[in-house]
């Protein structure tokens, strides 16, 4: 009894008194646990991302700020300052790069995580082609500064150099390490991915300002030659003597390289954002696989059409230049020719799109709600990037109907203002509807794969290795089946379906190839139709077509200043839309 009375007491002086006097202690160091947990763990990861996008925002803004300056044309900011700020931005970034390969190559024991979704090699070739475009146009703006080096700033000459050594470098890292899910520094990782980000929309932005500005200045020398006064063209030829015979053609040329320079940085920054979305992320195994070679069963329709429209749009633009620059008769005739082509392209595209949806509404399957940031990041820039275009079109149709001129090409321009916002509408839903479909596997399977050689017709996930099965029928065709059967048998296991009545065995061999079927085929024509129609009306703005300047009907409602305003920002917007259509519209292919 004693010694049990004083194993009580010492229980209740070591625990029930601890537990009653230092239970606001225990619970302060719960929240300090958690608190600490959460500054250690949640804090980099959560926060890290608003901070480097703060960052990068502010980056960004710091650029505008000098390309609206620039705009004035004043005397106390001039486009030296802007090259310098961009350069600098270029030189941390490869430096950026450089750090992170070579951290790379020194954890070559380490897998690093992929994401295959992030991109896809024909993105790539393709950004590769637009890279060579790039240096291409480097090496003018080289020629251009070698010719008026006496009298312009050597930012000039240099920035055409650390943009190309930015260009290679950057191709570099998207071909190797753009999949890349980063797990190590992840809070300067973040910092070094959104930086690489703003600093390509920095360069798509003084990639635009400055080809709207070099279109402008020929559209006032339009309206100055038709009568028009009180236009200021600003002339930005150096104050002295070029000292080659090539500087007029460097400048000229570079302007017709400005739209791949301009796609190429804004699809490049796409690309870093979704790694930037990746950094830290845990990759679901399951939806994180190739897909199967595309097969290109049944294309006929599709490309030939598609075809048609690319060479009558060309056709259209030759025409329209030609035109819109002579008399006012031919000028109107120009603008009403684009607008008849304009209308009959969106009837087809808006038909193409229509069938696509309807297929999807008689076909009855599952939405693929697995996470992808590249999905994901495609879905919004089609929304966002259809805005500009949208309010062009808008504005065109309050500047129609409000009107008192009544031109030839007055109810064309409203018929296709509407078609325009029409089209986009049902290309958005077909293209969004496609990449969120959920293909079932035996379809999938059917359409994209090559048949096993297999004796038996296998519905079971727990059935036994082919190679067993195929390698026995090979050598014994007589008995392998009657062997397998009785082996199956014996252990409980038979993965048999009922065979026809004939009860004639399925043929051995992977010769035969069964066909997509018909409304895959269906899907896949109208996806090519509208890759290259897509292609056909990014081609007109980017080269010059671009009646919305020389209708005159807005320019009568908003005002010159307005339009033009409206203008510069709608344009790069329906151009990014139109190429990043081409990507949502191949991959769209590639899946169907």
């Amino acid at each position: 009894m004693v010694e049990h009375s004083g194993l009580d007491i010492m229980c209740l002086n070591k625990y029930c008194h601890s537990s009653s006097s230092s239970s606001s202690s225990e619970h302060e160091k719960k929240i300090f646990t958690k608190l600490k947990l959460n500054l250690t763990g949640e804090y980099p990861r959560k926060n890290a991302e608003i901070l480097s996008g703060q960052y990068g925002t502010n980056v960004l803004l710091i650029g505008a700020a000098l390309m609206l300056a620039i705009t004035h044309h004043g005397p106390s900011v001039k486009e030296e300052h802007l090259l310098s700020f961009i350069t600098c931005l270029m030189i941390i970034q490869l430096m950026w790069m450089m750090w992170y390969i070579l951290v790379r190559d020194r954890q070559n024991n380490l897998q690093t995580e992929k994401d295959v979704h992030a991109t896809t090699c024909w993105i790539r070739g393709g950004l590769t082609l637009l890279a060579l475009l790039s240096l291409i146009m480097d090496a003018f703006r080289i020629g251009y500064y070698v010719g008026y080096q006496s009298c312009v700033s050597a930012v000039l000459g240099v920035y055409p150099v650390i943009h190309a050594t930015h260009t290679i470098a950057q191709v570099h890292f998207l071909w190797f390490h753009i999949k890349d899910v980063i797990k190590m520094f992840e809070t300067f990782e973040r910092f070094g991915v959104i930086h690489a980000v703003f600093t390509n929309l920095l360069l798509w932005c003084n990639g635009v300002m400055s080809e709207a500005e070099h279109f402008l200045n020929n559209h006032k020398r339009r309206l100055s030659a038709l009568g028009y006064g009180n236009l200021t063209i600003v002339h930005s030829e150096p104050h002295c003597n070029c000292s080659t015979s090539t500087c007029s053609m460097f400048s000229n040329s570079l302007y017709y390289l400005y739209p791949f320079n301009i796609e190429y940085h804004i699809f490049v920054s796409a690309m870093l954002f979704v790694m930037w979305k990746n950094i830290g992320r845990t990759i679901d195994l399951s939806s994180n696989q190739k897909r199967p070679p595309t097969k290109t069963h049944g294309l006929i329709l599709g490309p030939i059409l598609g075809l048609v429209a690319l060479a009558s749009t060309i056709g259209v633009l030759v025409v329209y230049i030609i035109h819109v620059e002579e008399s006012f008769q031919t000028r109107q005739s120009a603008i009403s020719m684009f607008y008849c082509y304009g209308i009959v392209m969106l009837v087809f595209m808006c038909s193409a799109g229509a069938s696509g949806l309807l297929i999807y509404r008689a076909d009855h399957m599952p939405m693929d709600t697995s996470k992808n940031p590249s999905r994901q990041l495609d879905t919004e820039l089609l929304f966002g990037s259809s805005v500009g275009s949208w309010l062009m079109s808008w504005c065109s149709v309050v500047a129609v109907l409000g009107s008192n001129s009544s031109p030839p090409y007055r109810w064309t321009n409203l018929i296709y203002s509407l078609l325009i916002v029409l089209e986009k509408y049902v290309q958005n839903l077909f293209i969004i509807e496609s990449l969120y479909r959920q293909w079932e596997d035996r379809e999938r399977e059917d359409a994209e794969l090559p048949p096993s050689p297999e004796i038996f017709s296998v519905t079971s996930s727990l059935a036994p290795p082919y190679n067993g099965i195929i390698n026995q029928a090979y050598e014994t065709p007589d008995r392998a089946c009657a062997t397998m059967e009785n082996e199956q048998e014996e252990s409980g296991q038979v993965y048999r379906s009922p065979r026809k009545p004939s009860e004639v065995p399925l043929p051995v061999g992977n010769n035969a190839v069964e066909p997509p079927s018909l409304k895959r085929q269906i899907l896949k024509n109208i996806a090519v139709f509208l890759v290259m129609c897509n292609i056909s009306l990014w081609i007109l703005p980017a080269f010059g077509c671009r009646p919305q300047y020389d209708n005159g009907l807005e320019q009568e409602t908003f005002g010159f200043s307005i339009w033009t305003t409206v203008l510069n920002f709608a344009v790069p917007m329906n151009l990014f839309y139109r190429m990043h259509s081409v990507a949502s519209l191949f991959e769209v292919f590639r899946r169907v």
